[in-house]
């Protein structure tokens, strides 16, 4: 009797162990969860913050502004679902929520026709990297069901006539630096690679036509230079020729 008591105190003890083991490993899973959540709106937050600073010299409309406060306020907001112990959480979201009701977006979105580039390259740089940023951000949220298809489709497109904007303004800039130190060829490179980008478009607008017609010209006035060049080249071997030949046939002088 008691040997069948204490086999049945150890299967009990094992079960209990089975059972305790089961749930810590069931509750440090769902820790490293939440963990891993956690993380991941944090670095939605900064990268969506990270935007939003880079698009402070950009043209962009002030729905596509309150599209990111919506999406720092949504990632505050599960992060402090997550863990709602943490008052500085707490507290941004608050401020998140806030700054959302206040914003508004009924203002119509700023004219790209005054956009002028960035003095140096290297903002250049952080300018295209921002509107590619948006664009992917913005997919996002129209992916996930907080943004509606057509503004959606109406942010995009706006962000897609930026950055051909920025693209071509930045290789003409570049083709007309090439032509200031006589680099012809590297001048038309940049000059092409500009209008095969504006003959990709399929909506063709003012910007697009007023940029064709400078980039036309400018590669005609590079062909002449260039037709110009080689008719100066040809000249000059034909004098070299001819006077090869002059000497070539001249009477030998008597000596």
């Amino acid at each position: 009797m008691l040997l069948t008591i204490v086999i049945i105190l150890i299967v009990v003890l094992v079960i209990l162990a089975i059972l305790v083991n089961a749930f810590q490993q069931h509750r440090e899973k769902i820790e490293a969860e939440k963990r891993t959540e956690i993380a991941k709106q944090k670095s939605v937050i900064d990268d969506t913050e990270d935007v939003l600073m880079a698009s402070s010299e950009i043209p962009i409309s002030p729905q596509l502004i309150g599209i990111m406060h919506t999406r720092i306020k949504n990632a505050l907001r599960i992060i402090y679902e997550l863990n709602p112990s943490t008052p500085e959480i707490r507290q941004r979201l608050r401020d998140a929520e806030d700054k959302e009701k206040s914003y508004s977006t009924d203002a119509p979105a700023p004219s790209q026709d005054n956009f002028t580039l960035p003095d140096n390259d290297k903002l250049i740089i952080q300018c295209i990297q921002a509107i590619k940023k948006l664009r992917i951000l913005l997919r996002s949220e129209h992916s996930k069901g907080k943004v509606d298809t057509q503004s959606f489709m109406t942010e995009d497109k706006r962000l897609g006539k930026l950055q051909l904007r920025v693209n071509v303004d930045t290789l003409t800039r570049r083709g007309q630096g090439a032509l200031k130190t006589n680099m012809l060829g590297s001048a038309r490179q940049y000059f092409e690679k500009a209008m095969a980008a504006l003959n990709s478009q399929t909506e063709v607008d003012e910007f697009i036509t007023q940029r064709k017609a400078i980039l036309q010209n400018q590669l005609n006035q590079i062909q002449d230079s260039l037709r110009n060049a080689n008719a100066s080249d040809r000249a000059r071997r034909s004098d070299a020729e001819r006077n090869e030949l002059d000497e070539l046939f001249a009477p030998k002088k008597k000596w």
